[in-house]
């Protein structure tokens, strides 16, 4: 079946405010840079979506908006139902502006200053971020190693596992025995669970995202799902995220501070408008989608094989953000971003930001054209320091 939708359609998003455009220089130091870096994607959001949004803007009144309603919860519920064949309980549903904010209001909730957050390695920089912020302690865990998670989760201290889920930035998807084991432990060890689930849609083929809803029951009453449809859809600049909390006492008491404390209560209509129609008639879109970012991750494959074909890079389990070991080739890290910004004009993730020295990470959620500028910028990058 030949595509509906025009992914190779290139979108000026210079001087629109982008942060991976226009921020550039803010992390790399120079304008003007070819940015493959913060995750969001160079593509126009579905259709659907704008048309949406147009006919919300046509109505021209932006007063505050009330998302306890059914329009939304049971757009959501018939997303899990039919992308993962999942009932969720719309009870458990709570709001916010954004994923991170959710996770930082959980963990003001369920720890101290002071007490341990277990999370996988490498880590995305966000969630450092929050939780060193807040005066928590991060504490890493490789992927895979199953023994260091068992062992950090004993620890008296430590209160919460955040899992990321799939995983950010390897693309790591959890199969449904690895969470309900990852339930049983924390459960043993009477560790809550936050499971950060923005990257679920972007399984690839061959792999099935599996909910927390799914194994909940296997580990700690008090638990979080947290997640938004703007990874999927491209709008992250509209804001608006949701999450199921378990636990209803737990489940109150974030309501009510993020009612009072936060002032948040009203959510932004336009993130409304726009989960509600992504989740009702953009499955098509979002499928599509997903085949031209594995044909990117496949591009780079083989550009990046065929060059260093002691790599042997295979592309991620889900996502569009190609995490490259390139610890076998024995490269200096600043030689290369040193290249990379001076010669070849790019911006590319350098591993060290997810406390992973000898990676990066590459974004091809954009036109194959511009993916294709990045793997060979980098290919040269390379070779260049051979």
């Amino acid at each position: 079946m030949s595509p509906s939708y025009d992914f190779d359609a290139v979108v000026d998003r210079r001087g629109t405010w982008s942060v991976q455009w226009d921020g550039v220089a803010d992390r790399f130091g120079v304008d003007g840079l070819l940015p493959f870096t913060i995750s969001d994607m160079d593509f126009r959001t579905a259709p659907e979506v704008l048309d949406a949004l147009r006919a919300r803007i046509d109505h021209g009144v932006f007063g505050y908006t009330d998302w306890q309603q059914d329009d939304f919860r049971s757009a959501i519920a018939h997303w899990y139902a039919t992308r993962y064949g999942t009932a969720i309980d719309t009870g458990q549903l709570v709001y916010g502006p954004s994923v991170l904010n959710q996770l930082s209001q959980l963990l003001r909730m369920w720890t101290g200053p002071g007490d341990a957050v277990v999370t996988h390695t490498p880590t995305y920089d966000g969630f450092r971020k929050a939780i060193l912020g807040l005066g928590r302690e991060m504490r890493g865990v490789p992927v895979g190693d199953d023994a260091a998670l068992e062992r950090e989760l004993a620890r008296p201290d430590a209160k919460v596992l955040l899992l990321c889920s799939p995983h950010n930035p390897t693309g790591r998807v959890w199969t449904e025995a690895e969470l309900a084991r990852t339930a049983e432990l924390a459960a043993h060890h009477g560790v809550l669970v936050i499971s950060d689930e923005i990257h679920a849609d972007f399984a690839h083929d061959g792999y099935r995202h599996v909910p927390w809803t799914r194994v909940a029951d296997r580990g700690p009453a008090r638990w979080a799902l947290i997640t938004s449809g703007s990874k999927s859809f491209n709008f992250p600049g509209l804001t608006g995220s949701y999450g199921l909390i378990g636990d209803p006492a737990d489940r109150a008491e974030y309501l009510r501070r993020m009612a009072t404390a936060e002032g948040l209560e009203s959510p932004a209509v336009l993130a409304l408008t726009a989960h509600i129609t992504a989740y009702r008639a953009c499955g098509p879109w979002l499928d599509e989608l997903r085949t031209y970012i594995a044909g990117n991750l496949a591009l780079v494959q083989e550009r990046l094989n065929t060059a260093f074909p002691e790599l042997d890079w295979r592309p991620p389990q889900a996502g569009y953000l190609a995490w490259i070991d390139l610890r076998p080739l024995g490269l200096d890290d600043d030689a290369l971003q040193r290249v990379l910004i001076e010669r070849e004009k790019v911006a590319i993730m350098p591993g060290g930001v997810y406390d992973s020295d000898g990676f990066v990470r590459l974004n091809v959620g954009c036109p194959r054209a511009k993916a294709e500028a990045g793997i060979d910028a980098l290919v040269r990058a390379i070779l260049s320091l051979r």
